[in-house]
């Protein structure tokens, strides 16, 4: 079966742009990579504000939502298509990605020599911030990020009837009721397709490394881009795999499986580490991370200009902008039959939950090798870089050989399941019409899962961390328009509807 029929214009124009972005990387990638540099480094100190305000404002927003009468609104009449385990899973590592693995080991060692508000580098206060700010960068800012859009397309999808799964439904009360295929429609449409591809991108090329480095690690050899490019290659293939099977299949299966190994994984690391510490340095955070909140969702740094913010909080909430139409069509895709209040609490609490054991366990873990002097974290991180600086952490561990095996099957199926979601995303976007319960076609799925390997080799090829989070700024700032408009759209929904289901007085 060919499948519902495709937008030729979305998937012509989506596919011409990606191409030409790609030939100047590979052409020409020093003055392609100083070009995107720059054009980050105005970018962040010009405009990020506006990607903090946007936090803020999702927020506040989703707390309105959440805890007023709307919350009670079922996306659906029917009950929910996968159960609550298996639907956590697949939106939580839509959301993530291998990525988390990689950060939430190391990030913490960036801070502890550079840390914020000008504390003393290497203090017990540059420690405290240090380990509070990964899980705030991968915390409820993040999920707010994800349920904005998701609640924004799901109802118009459910609850209106609407045949058109893209992010250009999430504006359905704005455009009409044929707004989707308007020009404005299809260029929103267009613009997540294009983010989504950078974001995507650079998600494998950081992940992809880190998979390299540890079986490096694993197998006693050296890594390089040749094994990188294989690491690649073989998560395509999986891809592909899991796209053929479809959803219930491939994703939900893939996720189930994850899920379990994570779990296992972080369990293993708690108990045969140094437990008390890990459990006390957890508590610890999370206490000194929600009590400063405000501060870090705030700070803009106006008087000593420093560029921790430019560089990593502005980055962050870019990158989850990136991501959040394209997480919020998958999560819509799986979410049928259940509240917007359960689809809001449960993105925020369990994504967040779950990110944070991860920061809480692996990096509180590295953390004391580094306090303990076992092993120079900080060290490893200037002269290997981060990826096998990871991997060497894992390799401290007791049964280190079968714990770096897990964490590069976990990488692996991790990746697998955020470009299952990710291309059937694309796939969405671009098909002319997609009903509740329907899929795209599986050929389409897969078309977009091969290009999105492409970029990832790319932007390894041209090289540095610097290089993705200015690929992710770039693609990301017209969405912010459009996530306004998201809230504006849904607000005049919910408004309107409610309005037309009160009894109207009767006439004399």
């Amino acid at each position: 079966m060919q499948g519902p029929k495709i937008d030729r214009v979305l998937f012509f124009s989506a596919s011409f742009i990606a191409v030409a972005v790609c030939i100047p990387l590979g052409l020409m990638p020093e003055r392609a990579g100083s070009f995107v540099s720059d054009l980050y480094n105005w970018i962040a100190s010009n405009l990020g504000i506006f990607y903090q305000w946007f936090g803020i404002a999702s927020i506040v927003f989703l707390g309105w939502l959440c805890c007023g009468p709307y919350g009670r609104i079922r996306l659906g009449g029917e009950k929910p298509d996968f159960s609550t385990f298996s639907w956590v899973g697949m939106l939580f590592c839509a959301g993530t990605g291998a990525t988390l693995l990689v950060w939430s080991g190391v990030e913490w060692a960036y801070y502890y020599d550079s840390p914020p508000y000008g504390v003393e580098p290497r203090s017990t206060e540059a420690i405290e911030w240090a380990t509070s700010y990964g899980p705030f960068h991968w915390g409820i800012t993040a999920w707010c990020f994800y349920a904005l859009p998701t609640i924004a397309i799901a109802y118009p999808f459910y609850v209106k009837r609407v045949h058109h799964l893209r992010a250009s439904t999430s504006l359905h009360a704005i455009l009409g009721p044929s707004g989707e295929n308007s020009i404005i429609g299809r260029l929103v449409d267009l613009a997540v397709m294009i983010a989504l591809l950078g974001g995507a991108g650079t998600s494998l090329a950081m992940t992809a490394p880190s998979i390299a480095a540890s079986f490096a690690e694993l197998v006693n050899i050296e890594t390089s881009f040749t094994l990188q490019l294989a690491v690649i290659i073989l998560c395509i293939g999986l891809f592909a795999i899991s796209v053929y099977l479809g959803i219930e299949k491939g994703i939900k299966r893939l996720s189930t499986i994850n899920v379990y190994l994570i779990l296992a994984m972080l369990a293993f690391i708690l108990i045969v580490g140094p437990t008390l510490f890990i459990l006390k340095m957890s508590t610890d955070t999370l206490g000194f991370m929600l009590v400063n909140f405000v501060r870090m969702m705030t700070w803009t740094d106006p008087i000593n200009k420093t560029d921790f913010v430019d560089k990593w909080t502005i980055f962050y909430w870019a990158w989850w902008v990136a991501f959040a139409l394209p997480v919020g069509i998958f999560v819509t895709r799986i979410s049928r039959g259940r509240t917007i209040r359960q689809v809001i609490l449960s993105m925020i609490f369990f994504g967040s939950l779950g990110c944070w054991m991860f920061y809480f366990v692996l990096g509180n873990y590295s953390l004391f090798l580094e306090l303990e002097n076992i092993m120079s974290v900080t060290g490893s991180m200037t002269d290997h870089g981060m990826y096998i600086t990871l991997a060497k952490v894992l390799a401290t561990l007791p049964l280190g050989s079968l714990v770096l095996a897990v964490y590069v099957l976990v990488s692996i199926i991790s990746s697998a399941t955020l470009y299952d979601s990710m291309s059937y995303t694309l796939a969405s976007a671009a098909t002319a019409e997609l009903k509740a319960g329907d899929n795209p076609a599986r050929w389409h799925c897969l078309f977009w899962a091969v290009l999105l390997g492409l970029l990832p080799v790319l932007i390894m090829y041209v090289g540095g961390l610097q290089i993705i989070r200015s690929g992710v700024l770039i693609v990301t700032l017209p969405l912010l328009l459009v996530g306004v408009g998201m809230a504006v759209s849904l607000t005049k929904s919910l408004r309107s509807d409610a309005a037309a289901q009160m009894p109207q007085p009767e006439q004399n």
